[in-house]
């Protein structure tokens, strides 16, 4: 999936979120005067499962270090909205934070980075990430259906209850943090997809857009789901749901359609659906790459260090790179034996060319995941020892953290 967001898309998404003021129609955006006008009292508040942030524990480990995650997608959602409106993140840390230690990184996390944490208990947080969301929602929502009854993608009551535990929780964040319907609330990504009922149950007029990071299946998958209604309508209780392109949109309409009897309207390019005398709209939301990060990544000395000893590594080969989470979806073991299979049939290729595959560690520990990993682990060993020689190996497979400077430096 491309990463990053479009600052005039930002913007302009934001404007149409505050013309709704959670009751009209979105056909006509917010001019930018009186979008500057509104900052002045108005906040955004961008809720999404995880902070924008980096996290390690200071030299004499007495506490928490703390530092923005440039790269990552939230971070760059506030890009383009002015810059006398207040941005408020909520979010879970990206480290386990000891509960006598809470106040303390809640306090430090509102005052430098304008975040405010999200604390989940360890079981909640397993059974809502780890469990419902990539065990359940993201399989379904990459066509992917259990097959076997004891398959941990069949739907548990008890994830569930947790994922919407979770919500919950969410959502008294966002009332502590509010406790008014006048700021905008964005909302990221499936893992919050029940939020907008809670919020919109709390404060009615609340302005709430929701923007799904991940594709959004056909109805004839999304159906299979027993809580498919609930997902429906929540989303609904948004003002404004964006989607990757005009396909996830046409998907969502497709379930309410089928699911909830409901029918969407379009003028002039909008998307609308009636709920409840609301008027919901749908908005295509593509995203990209941002390339001046990368234009300014050149001028990085970590950059030109690694680049360099690459060079130098890789010097009169052809270097294949490949990017991917270790996941099911991602094709990473047909990758290997395509490349295992090259390498058998053209055997002069074997100091010629080199496989960097570089590969984020496992974000489930669910059996088909780890299955996954055993495999991908154990071929990419098997294609060193066939194919390596006394001073070279032709797969160079990474599974850690890379850096935006060294990832920079593969692809260049």
């Amino acid at each position: 999936m491309q990463r990053n967001v479009n600052t005039k898309g930002s913007y302009h998404n934001l404007c149409a979120l505050a013309e709704t003021g959670g009751e009209t129609q979105l056909a006509k955006p917010l001019k930018s005067s009186r979008l500057a006008e509104k900052a002045k009292t108005n906040r955004l508040i961008i809720v999404s499962n995880n902070l924008p942030l980096h996290a390690k524990r200071s030299i004499d480990n007495s506490g928490w270090e703390f530092e923005w995650d440039e790269d990552a997608l939230v971070a760059q959602a506030k890009e383009g909205i002015p810059s006398n409106m207040e941005v408020l993140y909520i979010g879970s840390p990206p480290v386990e934070v000891a509960p006598e230690e809470q106040e303390i990184v809640s306090s430090l996390l509102k005052r430098k980075f304008g975040c405010s944490p999200v604390y989940l208990d360890r079981e909640v947080k397993d059974k809502y990430y780890k469990g419902c969301c990539k065990q359940q929602l993201w399989p379904l929502f990459h066509y992917v259906l259990s097959a076997h009854p004891t398959s941990t993608r069949r739907f548990d009551a008890d994830l569930w209850q947790a994922y919407v535990k979770a919500n919950k929780v969410f959502m008294e964040k966002v009332v502590e943090e509010s406790a008014t319907d006048s700021d905008f609330v964005w909302i990221h990504d499936y893992h919050l997809m029940a939020l907008p009922s809670f919020l919109r149950k709390r404060f009615n007029r609340i302005r709430c857009g929701v923007f799904l990071h991940s594709p959004f299946p056909s109805s004839e998958i999304f159906r299979t789901f027993p809580k498919r209604e609930d997902l429906l309508r929540s989303l609904l209780n948004a003002d404004l749901i964006g989607f990757h392109t005009f396909d996830y949109a046409r998907h969502f309409l497709s379930c309410c359609s089928r699911m909830l009897g409901l029918e969407h309207e379009t003028s002039r390019g909008s998307i609308t659906l009636d709920y409840y005398g609301r008027s919901v709209a749908l908005k295509i939301m593509p995203t990209g790459v941002r390339p001046q990060r990368y234009l300014d990544g050149f001028q990085w000395d970590d950059f030109r260090w690694r680049r360099g000893e690459l060079a130098a590594q890789f010097a009169g080969k052809q270097v294949l790179i490949g990017v991917d989470d270790m996941d099911v979806f991602k094709g990473i073991e047909l990758k290997l034996q395509a490349f295992d299979r090259f390498l058998e049939r053209h055997p002069e290729w074997k100091d010629k060319v080199a496989l960097v595959q570089i590969t984020n560690p496992p974000r489930s520990a669910n059996r088909d995941v780890m299955e996954m990993h055993s495999y991908v682990t154990d071929l990419a060993r098997k294609i060193n020892e066939r194919h390596g020689t006394a001073t070279s190996v032709p797969l160079h497979y990474l599974e850690r953290h890379v850096p935006l400077y060294e990832r920079m430096a593969f692809y260049s």
